[in-house]
């Protein structure tokens, strides 16, 4: 039994709510709702054998046909070794497939595949409806500032990142 005398081990009752001013609704928030964004997406990777590192190489991949693992890397901020394991199976499995860089023969450039291109659409439809589900009542004002917000909460220095993505067909 616990030494009651001992706060450290004195259990604490009551939640914690608007601490030193953090805001722990939108916390909650964020928390929910990419529970219920990777949801779909989690579903149809697992009958692979696949996570969620091998949803956002992917992502990135097919946003970025010829992408390097170098560039790779420095978006998804994981070890080379994370992603070596990671682009492995996808490579085994036919969804991704890596060449040689024309200008450097060192640099692996990375490409889907038409079933790479196929998963990650099927991947990213679900996610879709989601959010145009979510955008319904809020019109383009709402778009602008959602996607204003969204930026700002990437570090400034890695917000380049962002511009670099394609933009969306108008």
């Amino acid at each position: 039994m616990p030494d009651r005398k001992n706060t450290s081990e004195t259990p604490i009752r009551t939640a914690v709510a608007n601490e030193d001013g953090i805001d722990f609704v939108l916390i909650e928030l964020f928390f929910f709702a990419y529970r219920d964004f990777t949801s779909d997406p989690d579903q149809m990777l697992a009958h692979y054998g696949f996570g969620r590192a091998h949803h956002r190489v992917l992502h990135f991949v097919n946003r970025g046909p010829g992408l390097t693992v170098a560039e790779l890397l420095d978006v998804l901020k994981i070890t080379k070794q994370s992603l070596a394991r990671v682009l492995k199976q996808l490579i085994d499995a036919g969804h991704i497939v890596q060449l040689q860089g024309p200008r450097d023969r060192r640099q692996r450039e990375l490409y889907p595949t038409a079933k790479g291109r196929a998963l990650a659409l099927a991947l990213a439809r679900p996610q879709s409806r989601r959010i145009h589900a979510a955008l319904q009542d809020t019109g383009a004002e709402g778009r602008a500032f959602i996607e204003g917000f969204l930026k700002a909460m990437v570090n400034p220095e890695l917000r380049a990142q962002i511009d670099a993505l394609p933009k969306a067909q108008e």
